[in-house]
C-alpha cells in the first residue's frame, strides 16, 4: 500500500509567528474528503501546543475554489436513529478543536456548502473578487442545517435565508459579501492570501494572552446559541434529507447554466 498524500499543507513563519494553513486538493476543487477531515484535525490540534504560532491563515490551493464542501464520492454510513448523525465535518474546523489563536480566511474562487464548517470558524475572511459564496443543499433535496447555522451568526438573517434557499440559482460576489459583513476586505485579484497574512503577521505581534482571550470571548458571545441550534441539526438533517439516490439524480439533472452572481 502506497503512502498517504497529504491533502493540507502546514507552512510556518518561527520569525512572523504566523502559520498557513492550505487545502491542497485543488483538482477536486478542495473539496473535503475523510483524509482531509483527519488532517485538518491533526493539524488545529497539534498548532495548539505550538507556542511559536500566534496566528493562523487558512486558504485553499488553486484559482477554482477555496473549498466546495464534502467530496461527493464520499460516503459517510449513518446510522438509522435521526437522534444519532455522524457528520464528518464537524471536527475540521479550529474551534471545534479548541484552537483559540486567531484565524484569518483568505478566499479565492468558490466558496460553498461545507466550507461554511471552516469560514464559520474563522475570526474574519479575506477575498479577492473572484471570489462567490453559495449553498447547493437545496437543490439536491438536503437540508441547510450547520452550514445555515453557522452563517446566521455572520450575516443578516434575510442574506443568509436567501443564499440558503436559492441553491445553485444564485451566488454572492466578494462585493456583496463585503456589504453585508461575511468579508471584512476584498483585495486585488490574487491578493487574498497576502493581505489575510498581513492583517494575522499584526496580530501575531501582540501578546498571545491578550488575543487569545479576545478570540475566545468573542466566541463566547454566541456560543450558546451555537450549541442550542446544532442540538436542533440531526432530526432537521434526518427528517428533510431525500435518499441518496434520489439526491445523487438531481446533482445528475442538475441545471448547467450560468447561475446569477449578484
Amino acid at each position: 500500500m502506497g503512502a498517504r498524500v497529504s491533502t493540507v499543507r502546514l507552512e510556518a513563519d518561527k520569525d512572523s509567528g504566523v502559520a498557513v494553513v492550505t487545502l491542497d486538493r485543488a483538482h477536486r476543487l478542495n473539496a473535503i474528503d475523510m483524509d482531509m477531515a483527519r488532517e485538518l484535525t491533526e493539524i488545529w490540534r497539534a498548532l495548539r501546543f505550538d507556542d511559536s504560532v500566534r496566528a493562523v491563515v487558512l486558504t485553499g490551493s488553486g484559482e477554482r475554489a477555496f473549498c466546495t464542501g464534502i467530496d461527493r464520492d464520499v460516503v459517510v454510513p449513518q446510522p438509522s436513529s435521526p437522534y444519532m448523525l455522524d457528520d464528518p465535518l464537524l471536527s475540521v474546523g479550529p474551534k471545534a478543536n479548541d484552537l483559540w489563536k486567531p484565524v484569518v480566511a483568505a478566499v479565492r474562487g468558490m466558496a460553498c456548502g461545507g466550507a461554511f464548517y471552516l469560514l464559520g470558524e474563522c475570526e474574519f475572511v479575506v477575498a479577492d473578487p473572484t471570489a462567490v459564496f453559495f449553498d447547493p443543499h437545496t437543490s439536491y433535496g438536503m437540508v441547510s442545517a450547520y452550514e445555515s447555522m453557522l452563517m446566521a451568526a455572520r450575516m443578516p438573517y434575510g442574506e443568509v435565508a436567501r443564499m440558503m434557499l436559492m441553491g445553485t440559482a444564485e451566488r454572492i460576489s466578494a462585493r456583496r459579501a463585503h456589504e453585508i459583513g461575511l468579508v471584512s476586505e476584498v483585495t486585488e485579484e490574487g491578493g487574498a492570501l497576502a493581505a489575510a497574512v498581513r492583517c494575522a503577521t499584526v496580530v501575531a505581534g501582540y501578546p498571545a494572552e491578550g488575543v487569545q482571550g479576545t478570540v475566545r470571548a468573542l466566541w463566547a458571545a454566541k456560543e450558546a446559541g451555537r450549541a442550542q441550534a446544532f442540538a436542533q441539526a440531526p432530526p432537521l438533517i434526518a427528517l428533510g434529507n431525500l435518499p441518496a439516490g434520489r439526491q445523487a439524480e438531481l446533482f445528475r439533472g442538475r441545471d448547467r447554466t450560468e447561475p446569477r452572481t449578484r
